[in-house]
């Protein structure tokens, strides 16, 4: 196996180990159907350690996606390589601004609210985090379709 073969097999299992939880971070909260705050307490626990895969599996995408870059540069010059690397920090992006900061309440919520019954403030929250977590994974959707196709 050569080295560019090793970065290429990288960065297929970053893809699978990065993306993969993260699309399905959300639909761990609401498809699980949480019937009181013991269960949705439970399902944001689940949820943040994917999303602690999620990271790592991210990093070592983008690290061996522009290490792959380097190696060819002929890619900076493809549109479907710069339009997917942009699109990678745009989603990037997402997490310490848009995420964050609809998260943040969620999380506010879920440790102070001391009754077992949902609130109905947590649906108006989780609707706006979720809904920015679905942008995100068509992100990503279009991402591995630039990656598979190359149309240009």
């Amino acid at each position: 196996m050569t080295f560019y073969e090793f970065l290429v097999f990288l960065h297929i299992f970053s893809a699978i180990l990065g993306m993969g939880p993260g699309f399905v971070m959300s639909f761990v909260v609401t498809r699980s159907n949480p019937s009181n705050m013991t269960e949705l307490r439970h399902s944001f626990a689940i949820r943040n350690k994917l999303h602690i895969i999620t990271m790592v599996g991210g990093t070592l995408l983008l690290i061996t996606g522009i290490w792959m870059g380097f190696l060819n540069t002929y890619w900076f010059s493809q549109g479907w390589y710069v339009s997917s690397l942009f699109l990678f920090l745009v989603a990037l992006a997402f997490g310490p601004t848009l995420l964050k900061s609809r998260s943040k309440p969620i999380k506010e919520l879920l440790r102070e609210y001391k009754e077992e019954d949902i609130p109905e403030e947590y649906n108006q929250l989780s609707k706006k985090l979720f809904f920015v977590e679905h942008i995100e994974n068509i992100i990503f959707l279009i991402i591995i379709a630039l990656m598979i196709l190359k149309p240009f």
